[in-house]
């Protein structure tokens, strides 16, 4: 099959907005990239970010489920993603409530990207538990498919009884859910509860921050990859879906976008027989109007090459 694209909008014009957007809106962005024939549209997750890691190449975000609200509503196609949402930072309950009702509201679009998380600083702002982020996640997850199943869920973590949510999702079982991250936790999730898996490039001062595993190759993707789907298969699942932020995408900040298509598009091919079955892409435009040439440039450069 051919890869899907999903386009991330850039987390670096949240903080100037209203000039970065102009006369545009964020569903006109989501239309043009559905024109434009990606496959997804995501957003990321930061409420709370502090100065330090900002000043270090952090960056902002909208709320992902507000921001994906209104993408939804501008377009009929492509998928919802949220890359990532945070379990630590709410009530499984709340994001199963916020879960179900962009997935109803969308006629079913939603992927549901969730992580474990690393920035200790926000997970500290918003009274968030840090240290056992891990086991919060793997419940949530138990929690939130239970919710949408109409089911009352009890754990050592999370527990309902004689309460019920809805409305339950449009997608059977609820949406599908990717895990990201690196660690051996976040792989493991991958492959017994999750439907899809998003590990990070990175170096290795990359990987102290996240405290996680470097990824520096598409042969240790591969390998890792190959390695997923061999413990799924033995579980009798399918192969898992991998969305991945190729290793060219140093290339858009300090080259721009042509220079980082004619590096990724003779490199589609690698990326898809490594097992990458999504190719995520963040932009790094500078205006509405840029972002304009941008999404038309990959369109032309990328997604029609691969064959779609």
């Amino acid at each position: 099959m051919p890869l899907k694209f999903n386009l991330m909008f850039p987390m670096r014009a949240v903080k100037h907005y209203p000039r970065w957007i102009g006369d545009g809106s964020l569903g006109k962005v989501a239309k043009l990239i559905e024109d434009a024939g990606f496959d997804g549209f995501s957003m990321s997750e930061h409420p709370y970010p502090d100065k330090d890691w900002l000043a270090n190449g952090g960056h902002h975000a909208f709320d992902p489920f507000v921001s994906l609200s209104m993408a939804a509503e501008a377009t009929q196609r492509i998928r919802l993603i949220t890359y990532v949402m945070v379990a630590g930072y709410r009530s499984p309950y709340l994001g199963a409530k916020s879960a179900s009702s962009l997935d109803v509201l969308s006629g079913g679009r939603l992927t549901l990207g969730m992580a474990a998380g690393y920035l200790k600083s926000e997970f500290d702002a918003l009274g968030a538990d840090f240290a056992r982020r891990g086991k919060l996640l793997d419940e949530a997850i138990a929690a939130m498919r239970a919710t949408w199943a109409g089911m009352e869920h009890e754990g050592p973590e999370f527990g309902v009884k004689k309460h019920v949510s809805l409305p339950l999702p449009t997608q059977e079982g609820g949406p599908p859910i990717w895990i990201g991250g690196n660690s051996k936790a976040a792989q493991r999730r991958a492959v017994e509860t999750g439907d899809g898996w998003m590990p990070m490039a990175q170096n290795a001062r990359t990987a102290e921050i996240t405290r996680t595993p470097a990824l520096e190759s598409i042969d240790t993707l591969h390998s890792l990859i190959t390695e997923q789907n061999k413990r799924r298969a033995e579980l009798g699942k399918s192969d898992i879906d991998v969305s991945f932020v190729p290793f060219e995408k140093d290339l858009l900040r300090t080259e721009g976008t042509s220079a980082f298509c004619a590096a990724l598009a003779p490199r589609l091919d690698e990326y898809a027989g490594s097992g990458v079955t999504w190719i995520t892409i963040e932009p790094t435009s500078r205006s509405y109007d840029e972002f304009v040439r941008d999404i038309e440039l990959m369109s032309d450069t990328l997604i029609r090459q691969s064959g779609k």
